[in-house]
This record gives C-alpha cells, structure tokens and sequence, in this order.
C-alpha cells in the first residue's frame, strides 16, 4: 500500500490537500510564476479519488513568504529533485504552467539522469518548447511600472493586488524572482523522454503561440497530445473545466492497465 510522505521530511515543498492512500496516480502541479500551491487546492477535489494532487510550493509564498526565492531554474531544479524522493512511491505525473511547465520538463529530465523514478506523463502548459530560442523582451529586472504593467495584462494576479501598493510590494521580489526563472533559462540539448507529453495552451495567449506549442513534439519519444483552449495566458482560470476534464483524461489507465 502507498502512503502520502510526511511534508516535515521534504521541508515545505508539497501541499497535499487531500492525501489519498489508494489512489493509483500521483500529480504534482507545479505553479506559474507569482503562484503557489494554492492554485492547485480545487484540483485535489475535482480529480479524485484515483488521483492524488500534490501542489509543489517553492520558497518566496504562501508558508514559505519568508524564503529566498530562487532566480535560476537550474538551482530551483536539483533543490526539487531531492526533496521528491519519498514521494516517488507509487506512479506520478506531472503538470506545469508557465515557469512550473519548465520546471517540471527539467525535473523529468534530472530525475532521469539520476536513476529516479519516471513519470507516466508530463503535462505542459503555457509556454513555448524548451528549445526554442527565447526572443521575447526580458522583463524581470524593467522597471517596476514596465513590469507590472505586463503582469497585469497577462491577468494571473488579482487587479485589487496589484493596485495595493502594500500587497503588490509584498509579491513583487518572488514575482521578479520566479520571471528571472523563466526569463534566463537555458534549454541544454539532450535525448527526449520516453514518457508521454501533453501540452496545453490558449488560443490568444501571447506567451505561447500553437507553433510553439507543437513544437513540444521533439521532447518525447512517446506520444505527444495538444490541446488548446479558448482564452489568454491563464486560460487555466477561465476553462477550469474543460481543462481538468483534459487532464483527467489523458492520466487515465491505459486499457491493458485496467485489467
């Protein structure tokens, strides 16, 4: 029988909700930049009971406001990795959006290097392929009207935050931090994975065009499933249920697994 790790033993990084004993599959959702766990909370309920939502929380929010962030996904990852290990222990997925989508696609890929566990999929959402060249403006170090102003057209933070000069000051060092993440990331090439690959993205999403999407297609040996919804950058929020519905589907057991 598989257990759910106690948190104390990988320090803050997981939140599981709703921990699941039986479940048959473990997801770990990892955040978009500015996010925390708590994006994921009404996920644990509305995929359960077979699979059980562990939300990854990286220092700088939520219980862990009072941590460095990090800036550079290459330190992010390894930190990651290590604390993962006990949660490995039963078959696990990934979802990631944004800044989390890369985070997980280079956990698969450590973890791979390093003898651990791999997922039976990875679930990528809102950001281009990893080896794309990154030709968009950098904005984590603009000033900060320049940068908010761009946080607040992508639509993930609430207006009523950004417009409290208190609540936005509060955010806005893990905000730059987690853009820094995304902003400076360098693809290294390397073999692709052997698990299957969702992607996931908006149809007006300026952040990750459907060219740029499909261009997931080289990172798996496996297959590779995209889907687009109607919405910007966070059509997560406003097709909540179409999106889990996909989610769902595509963790579903193969038919030989049912039997």
């Amino acid at each position: 029988m598989t257990t759910t790790p106690d948190v104390t033993r990988t320090h803050a990084w997981f939140e599981c909700f709703r921990p699941l004993p039986q479940a048959r599959l473990r997801l770990f959702c990892l955040p978009h930049a500015g996010g925390g766990a708590y994006a994921y909370r009404s996920w644990a309920r509305r995929l359960a009971p077979h699979i059980e939502v562990v939300a990854v929380r990286p220092p700088g929010r939520e219980r862990r406001y009072g941590e460095e962030p990090f800036t550079r996904l290459d330190r992010l990852v390894p930190s990651l990795v290590r604390a993962l290990g006990p949660w490995l222990d039963r078959p696990h997925a990934y979802f990631g959006h944004s800044m989390g989508a890369l985070t997980a696609f280079e956990v698969c890929r450590t973890a791979r290097h390093i003898g651990l566990p791999q997922p039976q999929r990875l679930l990528v959402s809102g950001t281009p392929a990893p080896q794309l060249p990154r030709n968009r403006p950098r904005l984590h170090d603009a000033p900060t009207g320049a940068f908010v102003q761009r946080v607040r057209e992508l639509g993930g933070t609430p207006p009523e935050v950004l417009d409290d000069a208190d609540a936005l000051s509060a955010i806005l060092p893990t905000l730059r931090a987690d853009w820094s993440v995304a902003e400076t990331y360098a693809y290294r090439p390397g073999p692709p994975l052997t698990c299957p690959l969702s992607v996931f993205g908006g149809t007006t999403d300026p952040q990750a065009t459907a060219e740029e999407l499909r261009a997931w297609r080289a990172q798996t040996e496996g297959d590779c499933t995209l889907r687009e919804f109607p919405g910007g950058h966070f059509f997560l929020n406003t097709q909540h249920t179409e999106v889990l519905s996909a989610v769902s589907h595509d963790l579903a057991p193969a038919p030989t697994e049912e039997r």
